[in-house]
């Protein structure tokens, strides 16, 4: 099957890290079994969820015996099962064994991520919004993680400080009032998206005084985002953030907002449960 994701360039040197961190010096528990042992394997979810990592998988094994077979039975951004499972793996025992751990963490951390990212995405389902992640992500997984979120229905914010201009409360004190945070940033000429943090209906006002094209509504109530929406009067793109849940969300989303972002898409995550099973060949 054609991938329907983006995966991010660069996996082996990425997973080559991950690896290292394990393995270091040597997995000296697979020593107890015969170098040339080969055996097959098995993944499988103990609950729901939505698949997501399996380039990352590969790329463990792939970076540790180049000869491991993996054969997927489900494709990234697909909804599973408990019970399902995921592929088969054949090959040299002792490089199953050593990267089991490594291929597991990304696998149920990734896949963590999609099922979460598909609750939300299903949540607003029918509703002209998107729903977008932050750059609230584990440390040193943040294109992984941008890439799971968009295998569960959501949608990527900025992937960083150098792709987007988002002017926050304290970038505010430092410039001297909004206009002037928009005027400097304008000024720039980097080509970036230019968004603006707001806390107030009063700020908002600044802000659209000021012709800002996208606005961060930052913790408001939804009675401040509707009347939010009716100041707006559609002249910039209005995202909220704040106190986001799949309990709220849906209320949000119905005042008219463009974009709701959820640093919780990528921080709050609870890995998914993964088993992979073992069997030497005879």
């Amino acid at each position: 099957m054609t991938e329907p994701f983006a995966i991010p360039s660069g996996l082996s040197g990425e997973v080559a890290r991950f690896i290292a961190e394990d393995v270091g010096s040597g997995d000296l528990t697979a020593l107890i079994i015969p170098e040339h042992q080969q055996a097959t394997a098995g993944v499988i979810t103990r609950e729901e969820m939505v698949l997501c990592g399996q380039a990352w998988f590969d790329a463990v094994f792939a970076c540790l015996d180049r000869h491991i077979v993996v054969d997927w039975l489900a494709r990234d951004g697909e909804q599973l099962k408990a019970g399902a499972t995921l592929c088969r793996l054949s090959g040299n025992a002792r490089a199953l064994l050593t990267g089991e751990r490594a291929a597991l963490n990304l696998l149920q951390t990734l896949s963590a991520t999609a099922t979460l990212a598909r609750r939300y995405a299903q949540a607003v389902a029918g509703l002209n919004v998107k729903v977008l992640d932050t750059r609230k992500t584990l440390p040193g997984l943040r294109q992984a993680q941008k890439y799971a979120v968009r295998c569960g229905g959501c949608h990527n914010h900025r992937t960083g400080l150098y792709d987007g201009i988002l002017i926050k409360e304290n970038h505010i004190f430092a410039a001297g009032s909004i206009a002037r945070a928009l005027d400097q940033a304008r000024a720039l000429n980097s080509g970036a998206p230019i968004e603006i943090e707001v806390e107030t209906l009063d700020e908002l006002d600044q802000a659209l005084a000021a012709n800002a094209e996208r606005v961060l509504l930052d913790n408001f109530s939804l009675e401040q985002l509707n009347t939010a929406v009716t100041r707006n009067a559609r002249r910039a793109q209005l995202e909220v953030s704040g106190n986001v849940g799949l309990e709220n969300i849906r209320g949000i989303a119905e005042t008219g907002v463009d974009f709701i972002s959820i640093g919780a898409l990528t921080k709050n995550v609870q890995a998914i449960d993964l088993s992979m099973r073992i069997n030497l060949d005879s």
